[in-house]
């Protein structure tokens, strides 16, 4: 009987020993917990960030303001989904270059359909100047892009004063390349609520939203089957020097790894939502960037707790170019607005 004893508590003690070995090597406040979670989350991001930007539909969103087609200004429409719906195709008219024509005139819509469905070659796209340019070769061109508008209304007042959706499934060669979902409210009293983002189809999305007030609140997420990956957010208080006005929090998360910036020189880093005493982190702004970020004029020193230090320049070095380039496109997404919109207004107007 006393042998089972001993028996007994020699099990118990050989699984508490297990159990405990087993607690220590997942414990977040290990020494390397901190750089290691730091190191997948940036090698995560670069990850997303390569199969985003070897896309397609990357390039397209990558269209500037500089690079699209423009047509006059409109001082009012109210312009729903009813209205536009149908499907047009882009058809070569051979005319000279000229800003005069209106851009319905380069398209035949060939069918009533619940959506707003706009077909025409990809090479025009990623040229809306060229849309109303006849060149030699365009009857050749084969209609390979296309954006099938499912949701969409403009309520257009003023620069000040409008009510705009879109979203859309955006198709290339065929191909569903992705997701487009604007939304954006401006209102003299109640101010600005912008939200865009791209569902790429490789699972990876492109978020940025903005709502203006007393206290400001700005943000960029990079997302990974709906799971933060990257979200950068940046809050203010009101001021009439800068439209972003005084910094008051910006937080940056890269996987389990979430850095806070609450003052000047007050700044923290938690690991899975545990505050890390003793790593240091130290933010640097370049300039006066009005909405300053990892992509725009800021840059990130941690030291971790066995005194070593990164710096997220140097961990996402391969990607910040691009991230750059996601972070603007999303502020305002010209290919599709440009080449929806102004068809809308022609059709609106009877042009």
């Amino acid at each position: 009987m006393k042998k089972a004893k001993i028996k007994l508590f020699g099990m118990l003690l050989l699984g508490f020993i297990a159990f405990s070995c087993s607690k220590s090597t997942t414990d977040s406040t290990t020494p390397s917990a901190l750089k290691d979670a730091l190191t997948s989350g940036t090698q995560n991001l670069n990850t997303a960030v390569t199969a985003m930007a070897n896309s397609q539909a990357f390039q397209l969103l990558g269209i500037t303001d500089n690079n699209t087609l423009k047509s006059g200004t409109v001082y009012t429409a109210n312009i729903p989904l009813d209205l536009i719906k149908g499907n047009y195709n882009y058809t070569p008219l051979k005319t000279v270059a000229s800003r005069n024509y209106d851009l319905i005139k380069f398209f035949a819509k060939t069918a009533n359909t619940t959506k707003m469905v706009v077909s025409l070659p990809l090479a025009k796209i990623k040229d809306p100047r060229a849309l109303r340019v006849y060149q030699s070769g365009d009857s050749t061109l084969a209609n390979n892009f296309t954006i099938a508008v499912s949701d969409y209304h403009n309520n257009y007042n003023s620069y000040h004063d409008y009510d705009y959706v879109n979203i859309a499934d955006v198709t290339i060669d065929n191909v569903n390349t992705g997701t487009l979902n604007i939304k954006s409210v401006v209102n003299p009293t109640t101010g600005t609520q912008y939200a865009s983002s791209f569902a790429f189809s490789n699972g990876y999305t492109g978020q940025y939203a903005y709502a203006s007030g007393d206290t400001t609140v700005s943000s960029f997420t990079i997302l990974k089957s709906g799971v933060a990956l990257y979200k950068e957010e940046l809050k203010t208080i009101k001021s009439d020097t800068a439209r972003f006005g005084r910094e008051h929090q910006y937080t940056l998360t890269i996987g389990d790894v979430k850095l806070v910036r609450k003052a000047k020189d007050v700044n923290e880093v938690y690991l899975k939502g545990v505050l890390q005493t003793k790593a240091k982190v130290t933010m640097v702004d370049k300039s006066s960037s009005t909405e300053p970020s990892v992509c725009h004029d800021r840059e990130i020193q941690i030291t971790f707790d066995d005194g070593t230090t990164a710096t997220l320049s140097t961990l996402i070095s391969s990607s910040i170019t691009d991230i750059t380039s996601l972070f603007n496109s999303l502020h305002n997404v010209y290919f599709a607005a440009y080449v929806v919109d102004w068809l809308g207004y022609d059709i609106y107007y009877k042009r």
